[in-house]
């Protein structure tokens, strides 16, 4: 069976793959091979970002491995938050991210917007990007407890509920980062996603 980490500690994000990459790899964690250190995230673009967490943990650690950046991607705001949505407000605080968001479309008319995931996979000496998308628009209050992030304020398109009022079985089924890992599984032949 085949060593593959994925390159993240947000316990989310390995819970939602996890359940999706099937048994034909011994699925490892940063915690999994003692990287506890912050892994830089500093060019600027997802795939870019992405492309650097994977690289650093084939290169420290020696794994095979893929990484994972998100961002959410607002028309009326020149595509902010983009790379920095995690920290948008200046810290890692969801609410507050939130907060600004709705403070910055107040009045905005147009509220389109898009979360995207990529995905870097390093295969010995082989790089491949995945890219899963979900249009969408922003509410213009939060609501839902279900989720983590923006989800209380993102709409994805044909609902009417933002993510955290969703049941997670649709949420998982339709968003970014499952569109991502569908594209992930297919590449290296794993069960395939009804998406």
């Amino acid at each position: 069976m085949k060593q593959l980490v994925f390159a993240t500690a947000n316990a989310n994000k390995v819970a939602e793959v996890k359940m999706k990459l099937g048994d034909g790899y011994d699925f490892l964690s940063l915690t999994d091979i003692g990287c506890t250190e912050e892994i830089p995230e500093t060019t600027g673009t997802l795939e870019g970002n992405a492309l650097q967490k994977a690289r650093y943990v084939k290169d420290k650690y020696g794994y095979d491995c893929f990484a994972e950046d998100s961002g959410l991607e607002i028309d009326a705001l020149s595509n902010r938050p983009g790379v920095d949505t995690a920290h948008y407000s200046g810290s890692r605080d969801a609410n507050a991210n939130m907060a600004k968001v709705l403070n910055e479309l107040k009045g905005e008319v147009q509220r389109n917007a898009r979360f995207r995931a990529v995905i870097a996979l390093i295969q010995g000496e082989n790089e491949a990007l995945f890219e899963g998308r979900v249009d969408g628009w922003i509410a213009k209050e939060m609501a839902g407890e279900g989720g983590f992030g923006y989800d209380p304020i993102f709409i994805p398109e044909d609902h009417k509920l933002t993510f955290a009022q969703l049941p997670q079985e649709i949420k998982k089924g339709i968003s970014h980062r499952s569109r991502a890992v569908a594209k992930l599984v297919d590449h290296l032949g794993g069960k395939k996603l009804n998406l």
